[in-house]
């Protein structure tokens, strides 16, 4: 089949992701089962994981017979690399946000839409009232939005830069809010999941404050999503309710290893965040070009509205390139290529796809 051949409508319903259940990007093999292509013919860039990740070292042999130890250095780099004095490993942020809605009494709970829908999820599965605001609108207009709703809420949750969209809120706006929340026994909720690249505009050396909650992960900036490490840093009094809900060895020994390795290597970090910075310019720049300039993102992915994102979806991935379907707005989220020759082939599937989408 030739790169814009059509596709029938039978083969667009099994390629388009189902919606009945909270979808994610980096379901390759199920991509790959759908469309017929070997695993090992993809290009995935559904997920906003950095392609050329924390350069992994042999583990110890020592840490697969041990059990996880907290005086191993872990917590220690963390606290180091974040800025924070008190901290909780946890396995992944996705571990915080399904414990957090288990942590209050009934409350009201504003959040962002689309961002992240598992923090949706978690409030309305535990109960408590969840109000989206729409994130679609322009910054100024979003701020105003989360203004009028804060006196009426008891959680705000934010993402910072947010997932799709890239909307960010000022540092010095989100602690106006926090001290509004705190005062009456409120909570702000920062996941901070993508912005490990811009640490400068991070709350985490804010977050020992009564009533502020970080979420940090070394899944998307360190490239480690397999190895389900974050952290959540907050006040001692809240880090202690959640031990105790999570219970003991919430990472496993190798996992802790791994990740103090890498929270201490400075320069890969200080590297990284400079390559970053040019590849997200040079993505926008792609899509650009293809007419499909990117609505949002960060130095990590960009996010594309359009009508056709339904059918660019389904043609890259005959191509075998797997990108992140929303379905409300249409868009699709493009990740980093990983080197050149994945930079080269994302550029003609794009030039195959859009001559042949038509609107």
């Amino acid at each position: 089949m030739r790169v814009n051949d059509p596709i029938s409508s039978s083969h667009h319903r099994h390629l388009v992701p189902e919606g009945a259940a909270l979808s994610h990007g980096g379901r390759l093999r199920a991509a790959a089962m759908a469309v017929g292509r070997p695993l090992s013919d993809w290009l995935d860039l559904s997920t906003g994981i950095h392609p050329i990740g924390w350069p992994v070292p042999p583990v110890p042999p020592s840490c697969w017979q041990r059990l996880p130890e907290e005086e191993d250095g872990l917590e220690a780099a963390a606290r180091d690399y974040y800025g924070c004095p008190t901290l909780l490993p946890v396995a992944g942020s996705q571990a915080a946000i399904q414990a957090l809605p288990r942590l209050r009494e009934c409350s009201r709970v504003a959040l962002l839409a689309p961002g992240y829908g598992e923090h949706a999820a978690a409030w309305r599965g535990g109960g408590h009232q969840v109000r989206s605001i729409d994130a679609l609108h322009r910054p100024a207009a979003v701020t105003q939005a989360l203004e009028r709703a804060l006196d009426a809420v008891e959680v705000l949750v934010l993402i910072q830069p947010n997932n799709p969209t890239g909307l960010r809120c000022p540092p010095e706006q989100l602690l106006a809010w926090h001290q509004r929340l705190a005062d009456r026994g409120g909570w702000l909720i920062v996941d901070e999941a993508f912005m490990d690249a811009t640490p400068e505009q991070s709350l985490a050396q804010q977050s020992a404050r009564p009533g502020l909650i970080v979420l940090r992960s070394l899944g998307k900036f360190f490239g480690l999503a397999g190895a389900r490490v974050g952290f959540v840093l907050a006040e001692p009094a809240l880090l202690a309710r959640m031990r105790a809900l999570l219970g003991p060895w919430t990472l496993s020994t190798p996992a802790r290893w791994l990740a103090e390795q890498a929270l201490r290597d400075r320069v890969w970090q200080q590297e990284t965040r400079a390559g970053l910075s040019a590849a997200g310019a040079r993505l926008a720049a792609l899509l650009s070009r293809y007419h499909l300039p990117p609505s949002g993102g960060c130095g990590l992915f960009a996010w594309v509205r359009t009508e056709r994102a339904p059918l660019l979806w389904q043609q890259l991935a005959r191509q075998g390139i797997l990108t992140r379907l929303f379905v409300e707005p249409p868009s699709l989220r493009f990740g980093l290529p990983g080197d050149e020759a994945a930079w080269q082939r994302l550029e003609y599937a794009l030039s195959g796809c859009v001559l042949g989408a038509g609107d």
